[in-house]
């Protein structure tokens, strides 16, 4: 009886973490696209600074002042020569994402951001010269299939956005791999990672903001916006941007990789479907299709990626198989994705 109840609240425990980030999640994507829409704030270099600056002052606040979480401790030389490299990669992850909001709806961009695994296996094919399992290379052709499907039938497309949202997908899957080299022996968690490298994105990104947009929002102070609703909703979706990166530490602890791959994917469906009752962007039946293709096969690779994973390594291997365990799988964080 103990052992039922036991596994009962541990179901129950997952789930609410699931929901909870889910929540965050979809609610940030929500915000920052009214932002950029609604509110006609088209900045997106701002707000991603606004996002970098509430996310290090939540970080420093959960380690230093509540410490929720204890301090990963980084020597000085290398928070310059492993953090820096990483933190810049994350802050033009961070930004592209915000810019693709501006100028796509949130369900074409969230169908793009699937397409990371793909890029992340072909990088890692290209650059280091790494060998996968044949049932990678298949897991990715539905993805890459819905896609261009769903790019082909985008009613509301836009070239710059598309360029955006595909180039942070290569900053998503270059931060991902890099992290292998660079932060090798850290064990960093979500809290951690936006602790050390929220301070150096915002060192990065506010001279660009102040100086490609400062004047614009001068501008936009001028047109005379609801100030008080319009400073909670932009620096309300900072706050929650760095709980989107605190809940992520709650769901790796309570679920399986399995799990988080398949809730990832339903997140996707549930910010498409949220965006869609919200802005109404017209999506046509094909589209629909393509991202449902998508999310499947982003699914697909998920499994595939797991199976390799637990396969023991007295396992017989076909001519066509890697020869050494680390090419199996591609270098991908088995529980991380991006953070928003």
């Amino acid at each position: 009886m103990e052992e039922s109840r036991l596994c009962q609240w541990t179901v129950i425990r997952s789930v609410l973490a699931i929901l909870q980030w889910w929540g965050f999640n979809v609610t940030v994507i929500i915000m920052n696209k009214w932002i950029f829409q609604k509110m006609d704030f088209k900045f997106p270099l701002t707000v991603s600074s606004i996002h970098f600056i509430c996310s290090a002052i939540g970080a420093y606040t959960v380690i230093k002042v509540l410490k929720l979480k204890p301090l990963i401790v980084v020597d000085p030389e290398d928070r310059w020569r492993r953090i820096f490299p990483m933190s810049f990669v994350f802050c033009i992850n961070i930004v592209l994402g915000n810019v693709s909001l501006r100028y796509i709806p949130v369900s074409f961009m969230q169908t793009i951001k699937s397409f990371t695994p793909a890029t992340t296996v072909i990088l890692q094919w290209l650059v280091w010269s790494k060998h996968f399992d044949l049932r990678i290379w298949a897991s990715l052709i539905p993805i890459v299939g819905g896609i261009l499907l769903t790019s082909i039938t985008e009613l509301s497309f836009n070239t710059f956005g598309f360029c955006a949202a595909l180039f942070g997908c290569l900053a998503t899957s270059t931060k991902t791999i890099l992290a292998e080299s660079l932060l090798h022996g850290y064990k960093f968690d979500s809290i951690n990672t936006v602790y050390y490298m929220a301070p150096f994105a915002t060192m990065i990104l506010a001279l660009p903001a102040l100086l490609l947009e400062g004047s614009g929002v001068v501008a936009w102070l001028q047109t005379d916006p609801p100030l008080l609703s319009s400073f909670f909703i932009i620096f309300g979706s900072g706050v929650l941007a760095f709980c989107l990166n605190f809940s992520i530490f709650y769901v790796i602890h309570s679920t399986t990789a399995v799990t988080f791959n398949v809730a990832g994917n339903l997140k996707v469906a549930v910010a498409v479907t949220c965006s869609w009752l919200i802005f109404r962007n017209p999506i046509s039946m094909m589209n629909a299709v393509g991202c449902a293709i998508t999310l499947v096969g982003c699914t697909f690779y998920g499994y595939v990626r797991h199976m390799l994973s637990q396969q023991t390594p007295g396992t017989p291997r076909t001519p066509r198989t890697p020869r050494k365990s680390m090419e199996f799988v591609p270098l991908v964080n088995e529980k991380l994705e991006d953070k928003v």
